[in-house]
């Protein structure tokens, strides 16, 4: 590995920074969506609404009542003008899903679109490493997925829909994806949630590679974090 990439994990990996846990990224990662969260399934602490209300303005109904069941969600409340209610995709350990300056990511949620959701917008919000909002990106053409490149200093990315009128709709699919693969989601393609859990570094060597030993093999052993 060349020396900063070396350096880089070596901070990670003796907590020179912060404690962790660490994120990683599978760049192969078809869906960085847990996979129940990805077909609409299961817990609905998965998901977080808005409360223009005063109360929760979107109820979840079935996924509750078991791990495979799935979801449907019942809008509400529209305030006045619009501007909501917003539904939140939440990662288990951070403010969203781990990305990286410059890298380019797709938002969609066929699944609603197929049960006739009134959505007004795809929103993906973008957080620093220590929580704090740096911007929302929005589009208002839902019917296609919208794609965006993470702006600087942005290490989450947590992913909303809006809707524009009251009523109950099957949640389904919904992918957050790397890169624009926006034809291929077009086109039919459905990949499942993969998830991108907090992982611990419980085992970590480096040895100089063979040559002028410039460089650096590492060997980081992960354990993945699923609780406090």
């Amino acid at each position: 590995m060349q020396p900063a990439d070396v350096q880089h994990l070596d901070r990670l990996a003796r907590r020179v920074d912060q404690l962790g846990p660490v994120a990683v990224v599978d760049p192969l990662a078809g869906n960085l969506l847990g996979g129940g969260q990805a077909a609409g399934l299961g817990d609905p602490s998965r998901w977080a609404v808005t409360r223009l209300s005063g109360y929760e303005d979107i109820s979840f109904y079935g996924g509750g009542s078991g791990a495979y069941v799935p979801n449907s969600v019942g809008v509400e409340y529209i305030p006045p003008g619009g501007g909501g209610p917003d539904l939140f995709w939440q990662h288990p350990t951070w403010a969203g899903y781990p990305v990286t300056p410059g890298m380019v990511v797709t938002w969609w949620t066929p699944g609603l679109l197929t049960s006739g959701a009134a959505l007004s917008q795809l929103r993906i919000e973008w957080y620093r490493t220590d929580g704090g909002l740096i911007s929302t990106d929005t589009t208002t053409t839902p019917g296609a997925p919208m794609v965006r490149t993470v702006p600087s200093g942005a290490a989450y990315a947590r992913p909303a829909v809006r809707f524009a009128a009251e009523g109950v709709w099957l949640l389904g699919e919904s992918i957050l994806a790397l890169g624009d693969v926006s034809a291929a989601l077009l086109a039919g393609a459905r990949p499942i949630g993969e998830g991108t859990p907090a992982y611990s570094i419980t085992r970590y060597s480096h040895v100089a590679s063979e040559g002028d030993g410039a460089h650096r093999d590492i060997g980081l052993e992960l354990v993945e974090v699923t609780a406090p």
